[in-house]
């Protein structure tokens, strides 16, 4: 979004939720396990807001909700969400997007009044490129593209038609393809022609599953940091911050694979599960000198290491952090650009577990040359930490104490308050974005990875999955019973999966489960179908995995395995 808004997060709070017309929420999963985004979604429904569901997959959070927090909730009653169901076929979000507006192009040359001319004229460039873009394709291509009925395609049309305060919110399910950010720039498209951004009740949302993912970016944790960040670090602490890019996760696998990175190191989570690629990646970190991995649980990760390995145990995020006497706790972002406190309420499994944040200040006391820092002090003391970020980056004034407030402080954003006066020409761009290239060969199918619904990362996670019905097993595969009839396999049967990027890659013993997903698609749950996903097939120019449009094929094992 940073081309087209000035900005690489949503725009939109929590409390825009109650004031919009009409939410759509698209990809896989952008809900179902997040339960704040769910009751800002039933608090649409209570003020008279509609909601339009776009997914393979039908999600049981995003038809009916009960908020746990509520006692007539508890007793049985529940809110329906979604007034209107798109099941479209995987990685077709350009093609409908384009279809519906064709669609409300026409209604306009009717004589209706559907987009904010307005808002286009005085906020927005390249509106004409986008009309002649959308001429270029016929709409029953586009319908037939998504594998809808066209009568939904027109029902969808006619909300987003009458609405005039528009929130579309997206998860993994649109970022994780070779055209990902054709995606979220075909959202943006959309609601730039509507005027849906930088007013109450309207703007864009990307559903994240962890506070990390964004706030690591606004900590400047980025192999691309900004000129600005750098020369705030540089002001402030009086040595020459490189300007030399560093590596994203992709580029990282490739470079400790050709025997370019000595030392790796990661904070929590499960490397080797989480990224794609997954017997690549592990050659590629056994090629390390060093890897260092600073945990709070065992997993497979730590099976893999570089000529020497270390694991670091730390605190949990669950368990009280003392120092000196005193709790300390962290803060963190959220999907909606909110810093908040963040403090665990347990006692420490172990008197000798040490936080993150004491590892990290030990290990840069005994390694770097120049004293920048009072490490020992700021171990101990995390309010000396957050002045250093007060003074270095923008937004955080008086951090202490704004995010000592219940429910913490939100972070500037231009979008938020209509104002793209950072962007070239001072405007809101229109992108030109293609349909998706994939193509299908007989007997092939178009493979998501997706989450469990108790499912939040790669480290602990169980085997069942009641919001879809299966229970005690991972290994599976949902599959259309029409697709699965016309391989001639019975339900529950087991079955190896290839894909055929380059060479041949094998996930092994999957269990064939029926489910209500478009023909020509299946999905499988992440990291067990990670094997499949080739390094090479990543998004262009953000360098996501592309982890949700595989090109695989099925075949049943042999019975007397």
């Amino acid at each position: 979004m940073s081309e087209t808004l000035g900005i690489g997060k949503g725009s939109v709070t929590l409390e825009d939720f109650d004031h919009a017309d009409l939410v759509i929420v698209m990809g896989q999963n952008p809900g179902t396990n997040h339960p704040r985004m769910l009751k800002a979604l039933k608090g649409t429904k209570d003020k008279g807001g509609k909601i339009i569901s776009i997914n393979p997959l039908k999600e049981v959070g995003l038809e009916r909700f009960s908020d746990p927090q509520n006692p007539l909730d508890l007793l049985g009653k529940s809110t329906a969400l979604s007034d209107l169901y798109l099941p479209l076929m995987i990685n077709s979000d350009v093609a409908l997007l384009k279809a519906i507006m064709k669609i409300l192009f026409e209604k306009e040359a009717s004589g209706a009044r559907v987009f904010d001319r307005e808002f286009i004229k005085d906020q927005t460039s390249g509106f004409e490129e986008l009309k002649e873009d959308l001429s270029q394709y016929h709409l029953k291509d586009l319908i037939e593209q998504t594998k809808l009925d066209e009568e939904r395609v027109l029902q969808a049309a006619d909300l987003i038609a009458e609405s005039e305060k528009i929130i579309i919110c997206w998860a993994m399910g649109l970022t994780q393809h070779v055209n990902g950010v054709d995606n979220i720039k075909e959202v943006v498209n959309l609601l730039l022609l509507k005027g849906s951004i930088g007013k109450k009740g309207a703007g864009t949302c990307p559903v994240r599953g962890h506070s990390n993912v964004q706030g690591d970016r606004t900590m400047g944790i980025w192999e691309k940091p900004p000129a600005a960040f750098c020369e705030a670090l540089e002001q402030r602490y009086q040595f020459e911050v490189t300007r030399k890019h560093g590596y994203d996760v992709v580029e990282a696998i490739e470079a400790m694979h050709s025997n370019k990175v000595d030392l790796f190191m990661a904070m929590g989570g499960n490397f080797i599960s989480a990224t794609p690629d997954t017997e690549y990646t592990a050659i590629a970190l056994q090629k390390t000198e060093l890897s260092i991995q600073v945990s709070t649980k065992l997993n497979r990760s730590h099976l893999i290491t570089g000529s020497t390995g270390i694991i670091l145990p730390c605190l949990g995020r669950s368990e009280k952090d003392i120092q000196l006497g005193i709790e300390q706790f962290i803060t963190v972002e959220d999907s909606m650009g909110v810093v908040h406190k963040s403090s665990g309420n347990l006692d420490p499994i172990s008197e000798h577990l040490k936080s993150e944040v004491d590892i990290i200040c030990e290990i840069a006391k005994n390694s770097l040359e120049k004293e920048v820092f009072d490490w020992n002090s700021m171990s101990k003391n995390y309010d000396l930490i957050r002045e250093e970020i007060e003074a270095c980056i923008p937004g955080f004034e008086n951090y202490n104490k704004r995010v000592r407030i219940p429910g913490g402080f939100y972070l500037p954003n231009n979008a938020r308050r209509g104002d793209f006066t950072s962007l070239k020409g001072k405007k809101a761009k229109f992108s030109l974005n293609k349909t998706s290239d994939i193509s299908l060969k007989e007997e092939e199918f178009v493979m998501m990875t997706i989450r469990s619904h108790d499912q939040f990362n790669t480290t602990i996670y169980g085997l069942d999955d009641r919001y879809r019905g299966i229970l005690n097993e991972r290994r599976i595969v949902l599959i259309n019973p029409k697709d699965r009839a016309m391989l001639s396999l019975t339900k529950g049967q087991r079955v190896d999966l290839t894909s055929h990027y380059k060479t041949e890659r094998k996930v092994e013993n999957f269990v064939l489960v029926d489910y209500d997903i478009p023909q020509s698609c299946i999905a499988t749950y992440f990291p067990e179908a990670n094997a499949l996903v080739p390094l090479s097939l990543k998004a262009r120019k953000s360098n996501t995995p592309a982890s949700k449009g595989v090109v695989v094929k099925i075949k049943a094992r042999d019975a007397r395995l």
